[in-house]
């Protein structure tokens, strides 16, 4: 066997299906190239090759070890795992979407209406998107002015460009203590400094809220009011029309992320709609229909259109021309609906799994969501239990990833269920569950 590189994907394999272990000693290289029937300097340059994928690492005197995994540059939820069984990231994919998307595009065939699709736009797009997904989000609620709307290239754009509009270098955000993690990043990227604010089982508290306010002043708060990501929680109507009144009389501003929404159809309106005034509504289509189509839209205030389309501006990030043009034609033919209602039943349906494969774990899941928080029995940490489901080829993200306090996290994690199919979703979760009760002494020799 003469080419090294065959040779390395079969030590990468054993690695990545967890025969060899982060702290594994190699062979020594002339004992590799007997094992494998290779030359010394063809085993000289497997080894060479699996240190430049960062698999394995060599040490002076003692030889070459197994490398575990590096810290991600990025937050937790950036990157699927390479090869293994995705319960990280949520894309849900409804059967058959493209079918029901492919007719919207034949329009745009036509020179003279891709010609238009095509000029640069600003952050407040054209008057036909601004219509459109103005009765997009009616379906959740009142029907949004269409002259606050403005357009980002993704909703993780729009809440960055509401973030700077709303606080300064410095300033103070509130957040639920279990947050969205791109919003960890985005903190930390504009200097601002994540407050935690405690909730229950229906959200965040406002009283809370308010005695933080009052110990050091806020400039504005984060919240994620339906199915709640990652705890699956839905901020009841009486809740929500608490904290709009909190945020009027302490004169607050708030980013709603409605991103989720669109699979709780029986939800209450959005906080938007308890203080319009008050709260800049942000949603996109990545969830909605596929994460190729990335269009971020923000519901503002008028006072504030200034700013967020100058933080859009400056940033490069307003939506493209193209993909709002899309869009408006898949809302006005019904395809939104029709990729909408099929992802209600899909993520319907692996609810039920997850439900049946971890009934007897302490599990909240919203019977409408496609990610479900399980609470891990006692014994286990999350960072011992990811790295267990790692070992058998499982990527799930520990609560850490969400923690927006200083403190000690959780000891729990946060399953995905959109990304694999339906019966690799069932046979990963009984996976999980038998780690679960095994322990971690158990896992240790797995």
């Amino acid at each position: 066997m003469d080419d090294y590189r065959t040779v390395a994907d079969a030590v990468a394999a054993d690695i990545a299906a967890g025969r060899l272990r982060p702290g594994d000693r190699l062979a020594p290289q002339r004992a590799f190239a007997r094992r494998h029937g290779i030359a010394n300097s063809t085993a000289i340059r497997v080894y060479a090759e699996l240190a430049r994928r960062g698999l394995v690492v060599g040490e002076v005197g003692r030889g070459t070890f197994v490398r575990a995994a590096p810290p991600a540059d990025g937050p937790a939820l950036a990157e699927p795992a390479p090869q293994r069984i995705d319960l990280e990231l949520n894309h849900p994919v409804a059967e058959g979407q493209s079918r029901l998307l492919a007719p919207g595009l034949a329009a745009l065939q036509r020179p003279d209406v891709l010609d238009a699709a095509l000029r640069p736009l600003t952050a407040a797009g054209t008057p036909g998107a601004r219509e459109a997904f103005a009765e997009l989000l009616a379906r959740g609620g009142p029907r949004p002015d269409p002259g606050r709307l403005l357009f980002a290239g993704n909703g993780r754009q729009a809440i960055a460009a509401a973030l700077t509009a709303l606080v300064p270098p410095g300033g103070r955000l509130a957040v639920e203590a279990l947050t969205y993690p791109v919003v960890k990043a985005l903190a930390a990227r504009l200097g601002i400094s994540l407050v935690p604010v405690p909730s229950d089982e229906y959200g965040m508290l406002p009283a809370a809220l308010a005695e933080l306010h009052r110990t050091a002043p806020l400039h504005a708060l984060y919240t994620q009011p339906t199915l709640h990501n990652p705890l699956g929680v839905t901020m009841p109507d009486g809740r929500r029309a608490e904290l709009a009144d909190t945020l009027g009389r302490l004169g607050l501003h708030a980013v709603e992320d409605a991103v989720w929404g669109f699979l709780a159809a029986d939800a209450p309106p959005p906080l938007a709609a308890y203080a319009p005034d008050r709260v800049v509504l942000v949603d996109s289509l990545s969830k909605r229909l596929a994460p190729g189509l990335t269009v971020g839209v923000a519901v503002t205030r008028r006072e504030l259109s200034a700013p967020v389309s100058a933080a859009l501006r400056s940033a490069g990030t307003a939506a493209s021309g193209f993909a709002l043009a899309v869009a408006c034609r898949w809302i006005a033919d019904g395809a939104v609906d029709a990729v909408v209602a099929a992802k209600r039943r899909d993520a319907a349906a692996r609810a039920r799994i997850a439900a049946e494969r971890l009934a007897g774990f302490s599990v909240t899941a919203d019977p409408r969501a496609c990610f479900c928080w399980w609470r891990l029995p006692g014994g286990w940490r999350a960072d011992t239990f990811v790295a267990a489901a790692a070992r058998h080829g499982i990527a799930v993200t520990p609560a850490a990833a969400f923690a927006a306090g200083r403190g000690g996290a959780p000891h729990a994690v946060r399953i995905g269920l959109a990304s694999p199919s339906p019966q690799v979703l069932g046979e990963a979760l009984d996976v999980l569950a038998r780690i679960a009760r095994g322990g971690p002494e158990d896992n240790c020799a797995d």
